[in-house]
Protein backbone atom coordinates (compact mmCIF):
# COMPACT_ATOMS: atom_id res chain seq x y z
CA UNK A 1 0.00 0.00 0.00
CA UNK A 2 1.21 3.56 -0.85
CA UNK A 3 0.24 5.33 2.48
CA UNK A 4 1.21 8.67 0.99
CA UNK A 5 -1.38 8.14 -1.84
CA UNK A 6 -3.96 6.51 0.40
CA UNK A 7 -3.40 9.26 3.08
CA UNK A 8 -4.25 12.23 0.03
CA UNK A 9 -7.05 9.91 -1.25
CA UNK A 10 -8.46 10.15 2.57
CA UNK A 11 -8.25 13.26 3.05
CA UNK A 12 -9.88 14.57 0.07
CA UNK A 13 -12.43 12.12 -0.08
CA UNK A 14 -13.33 12.21 3.76
CA UNK A 15 -11.65 15.02 5.36
CA UNK A 16 -12.63 17.95 3.47
CA UNK A 17 -15.75 16.24 1.59
CA UNK A 18 -17.19 14.33 4.85
CA UNK A 19 -20.76 12.98 3.94
CA UNK A 20 -24.06 14.61 5.03
CA UNK A 21 -24.88 13.23 8.24
CA UNK A 22 -28.20 13.92 10.16
CA UNK A 23 -28.32 16.00 13.04
CA UNK A 24 -25.05 17.95 11.89
CA UNK A 25 -23.88 20.99 9.89
CA UNK A 26 -21.12 21.85 7.73
CA UNK A 27 -19.87 25.18 6.91
CA UNK A 28 -16.46 26.58 6.16
CA UNK A 29 -15.55 29.69 7.99
CA UNK A 30 -11.99 31.39 7.00
CA UNK A 31 -9.70 28.24 6.39
CA UNK A 32 -11.63 26.02 8.75
CA UNK A 33 -13.98 23.14 8.25
CA UNK A 34 -16.79 23.44 11.32
CA UNK A 35 -19.04 20.45 12.31
CA UNK A 36 -21.89 21.66 14.44
CA UNK A 37 -25.42 20.19 16.08
CA UNK A 38 -25.19 16.38 17.39
CA UNK A 39 -21.77 16.81 17.71
CA UNK A 40 -18.78 19.65 17.38
CA UNK A 41 -15.79 18.95 15.36
CA UNK A 42 -13.04 20.18 13.14
CA UNK A 43 -11.37 17.53 10.78
CA UNK A 44 -10.31 19.88 7.92
CA UNK A 45 -8.54 23.33 7.67
CA UNK A 46 -6.26 25.47 5.77
CA UNK A 47 -4.83 27.99 6.91
CA UNK A 48 -0.95 28.43 7.63
CA UNK A 49 1.52 28.78 10.38
CA UNK A 50 0.71 32.44 10.38
CA UNK A 51 -2.63 32.32 11.37
CA UNK A 52 -2.94 29.80 13.79
CA UNK A 53 -3.14 31.58 16.79
CA UNK A 54 -5.96 33.67 15.43
CA UNK A 55 -7.58 31.06 14.07
CA UNK A 56 -7.73 28.56 16.89
CA UNK A 57 -8.57 31.55 19.52
CA UNK A 58 -12.12 32.01 17.04
CA UNK A 59 -12.78 28.42 17.04
CA UNK A 60 -11.62 28.41 20.81
CA UNK A 61 -14.43 31.29 21.33
CA UNK A 62 -16.78 30.58 19.23
CA UNK A 63 -17.38 27.17 21.01
CA UNK A 64 -16.77 28.14 24.38
CA UNK A 65 -18.80 26.29 26.63
CA UNK A 66 -20.31 23.63 23.93
CA UNK A 67 -17.06 21.58 23.59
CA UNK A 68 -15.12 20.27 20.70
CA UNK A 69 -13.21 17.42 19.13
CA UNK A 70 -10.22 19.17 16.63
CA UNK A 71 -8.62 16.05 14.97
CA UNK A 72 -4.81 16.21 13.73
CA UNK A 73 -3.04 13.49 12.07
CA UNK A 74 1.00 13.38 12.23
CA UNK A 75 1.29 14.89 8.56
CA UNK A 76 -1.20 17.78 9.01
CA UNK A 77 0.02 21.21 9.05
CA UNK A 78 0.55 23.59 10.21
CA UNK A 79 3.66 22.51 12.21
CA UNK A 80 2.89 24.76 14.85
CA UNK A 81 -0.99 23.48 15.16
CA UNK A 82 -0.57 21.29 18.37
CA UNK A 83 1.65 24.03 20.52
CA UNK A 84 -1.39 26.56 19.30
CA UNK A 85 -4.30 24.15 20.90
CA UNK A 86 -2.54 23.49 24.05
CA UNK A 87 -1.85 27.19 24.52
CA UNK A 88 -5.37 28.21 23.85
CA UNK A 89 -6.96 25.53 26.31
CA UNK A 90 -7.23 22.10 24.38
CA UNK A 91 -6.56 19.22 25.89
CA UNK A 92 -4.54 16.27 23.89
CA UNK A 93 -6.12 12.42 24.11
CA UNK A 94 -3.92 9.72 23.78
CA UNK A 95 -2.55 9.63 20.26
CA UNK A 96 -4.23 6.54 18.42
CA UNK A 97 -2.74 5.18 15.37
CA UNK A 98 -4.72 5.17 12.12
CA UNK A 99 -4.79 2.12 10.22
CA UNK A 100 -6.30 0.85 6.98
CA UNK A 101 -7.19 -1.88 5.24
CA UNK A 102 -7.02 -2.45 1.62
CA UNK A 103 -10.24 -5.22 0.90
CA UNK A 104 -8.69 -5.35 -2.87
CA UNK A 105 -5.63 -7.16 -1.21
CA UNK A 106 -7.20 -8.76 1.88
CA UNK A 107 -10.36 -10.06 2.32
CA UNK A 108 -11.82 -10.83 6.18
CA UNK A 109 -13.11 -14.20 6.86
CA UNK A 110 -13.89 -14.58 10.64
CA UNK A 111 -16.80 -16.51 11.38
CA UNK A 112 -18.70 -14.89 15.14
CA UNK A 113 -17.10 -17.86 18.00
CA UNK A 114 -19.62 -20.54 19.12
CA UNK A 115 -22.54 -19.27 20.99
CA UNK A 116 -21.82 -15.67 19.51
CA UNK A 117 -24.37 -13.83 17.66
CA UNK A 118 -23.90 -10.45 15.44
CA UNK A 119 -26.44 -8.65 14.75
CA UNK A 120 -26.80 -5.24 12.79
CA UNK A 121 -29.48 -3.11 15.15
CA UNK A 122 -32.04 -0.35 14.72
CA UNK A 123 -33.75 0.91 17.20
CA UNK A 124 -33.45 2.65 20.63
CA UNK A 125 -33.62 -0.94 22.34
CA UNK A 126 -30.11 -2.16 20.31
CA UNK A 127 -28.95 1.35 20.58
CA UNK A 128 -29.34 0.56 24.18
CA UNK A 129 -27.28 -2.57 23.83
CA UNK A 130 -24.64 -1.05 22.19
CA UNK A 131 -23.86 1.60 24.97
CA UNK A 132 -24.39 -0.88 27.68
CA UNK A 133 -21.50 -3.15 25.91
CA UNK A 134 -19.32 -0.50 25.25
CA UNK A 135 -19.49 1.27 28.55
CA UNK A 136 -18.26 -2.23 30.08
CA UNK A 137 -15.76 -2.54 27.54
CA UNK A 138 -14.75 0.97 27.98
CA UNK A 139 -15.74 2.00 31.75
CA UNK A 140 -17.64 4.83 30.73
CA UNK A 141 -21.18 6.16 30.79
CA UNK A 142 -22.07 8.97 28.26
CA UNK A 143 -26.00 9.76 27.98
CA UNK A 144 -25.03 12.15 25.11
CA UNK A 145 -23.73 9.70 22.88
CA UNK A 146 -26.96 7.16 23.11
CA UNK A 147 -29.07 10.00 21.55
CA UNK A 148 -26.56 10.84 19.44
CA UNK A 149 -26.75 7.52 17.79
CA UNK A 150 -30.75 7.05 18.44
CA UNK A 151 -31.28 10.38 16.87
CA UNK A 152 -29.25 8.99 13.34
CA UNK A 153 -30.99 6.23 13.04
CA UNK A 154 -31.94 5.42 9.60
CA UNK A 155 -29.30 7.79 8.03
CA UNK A 156 -27.95 5.47 5.77
CA UNK A 157 -24.38 6.30 6.41
CA UNK A 158 -24.61 4.82 9.88
CA UNK A 159 -24.55 0.81 11.02
CA UNK A 160 -24.83 -0.45 14.79
CA UNK A 161 -23.65 -3.87 15.21
CA UNK A 162 -24.01 -5.63 18.35
CA UNK A 163 -22.62 -9.15 19.42
CA UNK A 164 -24.83 -11.49 22.19
CA UNK A 165 -24.01 -14.00 24.00
CA UNK A 166 -27.25 -16.11 25.41
CA UNK A 167 -28.87 -12.32 24.63
CA UNK A 168 -26.76 -10.56 26.74
CA UNK A 169 -25.07 -7.82 24.89
CA UNK A 170 -21.21 -8.45 24.92
CA UNK A 171 -19.59 -6.59 22.18
CA UNK A 172 -20.14 -3.83 19.60
CA UNK A 173 -19.35 -1.65 17.01
CA UNK A 174 -19.89 1.53 14.30
CA UNK A 175 -19.79 1.12 10.79
CA UNK A 176 -19.40 5.20 8.83
CA UNK A 177 -20.06 5.01 5.05
CA UNK A 178 -19.98 7.38 2.57
CA UNK A 179 -21.65 7.17 -0.21
CA UNK A 180 -19.55 6.72 -3.67
CA UNK A 181 -16.54 7.13 -1.70
CA UNK A 182 -13.94 4.61 -1.64
CA UNK A 183 -13.16 4.51 2.30
CA UNK A 184 -15.64 3.21 5.42
CA UNK A 185 -14.61 4.02 9.00
CA UNK A 186 -14.89 1.49 11.83
CA UNK A 187 -15.25 3.19 15.62
CA UNK A 188 -16.20 2.43 18.95
CA UNK A 189 -15.29 -1.56 18.61
CA UNK A 190 -14.73 -2.69 22.14
CA UNK A 191 -15.97 -5.98 24.03
CA UNK A 192 -16.28 -6.59 27.80
CA UNK A 193 -13.12 -7.71 29.71
CA UNK A 194 -14.84 -10.89 30.32
CA UNK A 195 -15.30 -12.09 27.12
CA UNK A 196 -12.25 -10.54 25.66
CA UNK A 197 -9.64 -12.94 23.63
CA UNK A 198 -12.25 -15.29 22.14
CA UNK A 199 -12.21 -14.04 18.49
CA UNK A 200 -15.54 -11.53 19.01
CA UNK A 201 -13.70 -8.12 18.03
CA UNK A 202 -12.48 -9.60 15.17
CA UNK A 203 -15.92 -11.22 13.97
CA UNK A 204 -17.14 -7.90 14.45
CA UNK A 205 -15.10 -6.26 12.28
CA UNK A 206 -15.51 -9.10 9.59
CA UNK A 207 -19.15 -8.36 9.83
CA UNK A 208 -18.36 -4.53 9.01
CA UNK A 209 -16.44 -4.89 6.57
CA UNK A 210 -18.59 -7.35 4.77
CA UNK A 211 -21.33 -4.41 4.70
CA UNK A 212 -18.68 -1.62 3.75
CA UNK A 213 -17.73 -4.38 0.89
CA UNK A 214 -21.42 -4.77 -0.35
CA UNK A 215 -21.66 -0.92 -0.49
CA UNK A 216 -18.97 -0.53 -2.94
CA UNK A 217 -15.95 0.29 -0.33
CA UNK A 218 -12.33 -0.22 -0.94
CA UNK A 219 -10.70 0.89 2.08
CA UNK A 220 -11.61 0.07 5.61
CA UNK A 221 -10.13 2.75 8.23
CA UNK A 222 -9.55 2.47 12.02
CA UNK A 223 -8.43 4.84 14.63
CA UNK A 224 -6.39 2.48 16.60
CA UNK A 225 -6.03 2.37 20.21
CA UNK A 226 -3.28 0.08 21.50
CA UNK A 227 -5.22 -2.70 22.45
CA UNK A 228 -6.37 -2.98 19.22
CA UNK A 229 -4.04 -1.87 16.71
CA UNK A 230 -2.41 -5.41 17.36
CA UNK A 231 -5.38 -7.04 16.17
CA UNK A 232 -5.92 -5.17 13.46
CA UNK A 233 -2.51 -5.71 11.88
CA UNK A 234 -3.31 -9.68 12.52
CA UNK A 235 -6.29 -9.12 10.23
CA UNK A 236 -4.17 -7.42 7.37
CA UNK A 237 -4.91 -3.39 8.50
CA UNK A 238 -1.52 -1.46 7.85
CA UNK A 239 -0.37 1.57 10.01
CA UNK A 240 -0.09 4.47 7.82
CA UNK A 241 0.27 7.27 10.46
CA UNK A 242 -1.05 8.98 14.01
CA UNK A 243 -4.08 10.91 15.06
CA UNK A 244 -4.89 12.48 18.14
CA UNK A 245 -8.17 14.27 19.25
CA UNK A 246 -7.24 17.59 21.01
CA UNK A 247 -10.74 18.43 22.95
CA UNK A 248 -11.67 21.49 24.20
CA UNK A 249 -13.90 20.88 27.33
CA UNK A 250 -18.06 20.90 27.43
CA UNK A 251 -18.94 23.33 30.15
CA UNK A 252 -22.15 22.74 29.92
Amino acid sequence: MDAAKVLGRYDAEIRADPPPELGVERTWVDGVLRTTGAYNHIGWWTFGAAEAAAVVAREAAFFAGGGLQWKVFDHDGPPNLPATLAAAGFEAAEPETFVVLDMDETSLSQQAPLGIEVREVSDRAGVLDLMAASNAAFGRDDPRRTEALVARLGDPTQRLYVAYADGVPVSSGRLELAPGKAFAGLYGGGTRPEYQGRGIYRALVATRGAEARRQGCRFLTVDARETSRPILERLGFQALTKVRDWELPDRR
